[in-house]
């Protein structure tokens, strides 16, 4: 026997190995995971040969459609391929990146001990199946960008919406600017203040994107509710259209104040409004015009922070419903879930 048809009979062992005639599920389904898993764990190396068609089938005891049929779904997948005259080979490159087979062999050593449990608990192994396919897995963990302008305020809000989120969901933050350079892969969901949902839409097509409305944060709440009544305030922001949520956010937690100016920071009026007035109220943008005030003058920072109403009645039901949306990787186990029962089919045709 040549050292070829050594090699190949022993893959077919292991293949051979890896079929459990007394489980429920078909012959052909266990075929096509046990190649699978052979080449996602290493046992079957790129660019090696596997049994032909009719070997294998020998082996196995099987019908030669069954195992042309798990033949072609890798072949469609991408994982296998043909050569005229010599045979059928994994593709080179099929093998998963550095620690994809160690999460395979991690898979494999944990489903042993799930095997080798529920003996010991006195089930056979098709009650186990029974049980594994009426288990609910988990609900996926989702991987959400917080999407603002500045870095600094940015980083707090997704700070706190961590506090709202299991800690299995993972919350990155970006700026409008970082975002444009380099898009984090991966995102499920985007959360922005509203005057940025239009631009995140462009960014992101295709993921939903949630507009959150924002409060002072407890410590401007406390600044704004110290401001005297008779007080002269100038409220500056640095965005136009953020100018009428802060000074509706300063209504609401300081109603006692009345005497106020309003513009940008860098609008025409600036000095004259900064001149007159005794308390400065600026958005997170506007830090320089601190510098600008004398020494009997105050200034407060208006920061704000995710409002926990709208956390709860919009962002969450947006993640409830991103959870039950497959993710790529879902979807195309559930492709290849598909395809099998397909191939079943035709095998027993």
């Amino acid at each position: 026997m040549s050292n070829l048809d050594t090699q190949l009979e022993q893959v077919a062992n292991r293949i051979a190995a890896a079929i459990d005639r007394g489980l429920s599920v078909p012959v052909s389904v266990q075929l096509r995971g046990a190649l699978e898993y052979g080449i996602a764990s290493g046992d079957l190396p790129a660019g090696s040969q596997l049994p032909s068609v009719r070997a294998l089938a020998a082996r196995l005891g099987v019908s030669p459609v069954t195992v042309s049929g798990a033949y072609a779904a890798l072949r469609a997948s991408g994982l296998m391929e043909g050569r005229v005259g010599a045979g059928s080979f994994v593709t080179r490159g099929a093998t998963p990146a550095a620690g994809g087979g160690d999460a395979h062999r991690l898979l494999q050593t944990r489903i042993e001990d799930l095997v080798e449990l529920a003996e010991g608990l006195g089930l056979d192994r098709q009650e186990l199946l029974l049980r594994v396919a009426n288990a609910r897995a988990r609900p996926r963990a989702l991987r959400i960008l917080m999407l603002g302008i500045f870095p600094e305020a940015t980083q707090s809000y997704a700070a706190v919406l961590r506090t709202h989120l299991p800690e299995r969901d993972e919350v990155l933050a970006a700026t409008l600017r970082d975002a444009q350079d380099t898009r984090p892969a991966g995102i499920d969901l985007v959360v922005t203040p509203l005057n940025v949902r239009a631009e995140a839409q462009r960014l992101f097509p295709g993921l939903p994107v949630v507009g959150m409305t924002f409060i002072p944060t407890e410590t401007t709440r406390i600044e704004l509710a110290r401001i005297a009544p008779e007080a002269r305030v100038a409220v500056v922001s640095y965005f136009a259209e953020f100018l009428a949520l802060m000074r509706a956010g300063i209504l609401r937690f300081a109603p006692h104040v009345s005497a106020t100016d309003a513009c940008l920071w860098d609008a025409p009026e600036i000095d004259e409004v900064l001149d007159r007035c005794e308390v400065l109220i600026f958005a997170t943008g506007a830090e320089s015009l601190r510098e600008r005030l004398s020494a009997g003058q105050r200034a407060i920072e208006y920061r704000h922070t995710p409002d926990p109403h709208a956390i709860r009645t919009e962002l969450l039901p947006a993640m409830k419903a991103r959870r039950e949306t497959p993710s790529i990787e879902e979807a195309s186990v559930e492709d290849r879930r598909q395809q099998l029962v397909r191939d079943r089919s035709l095998s027993e045709a």
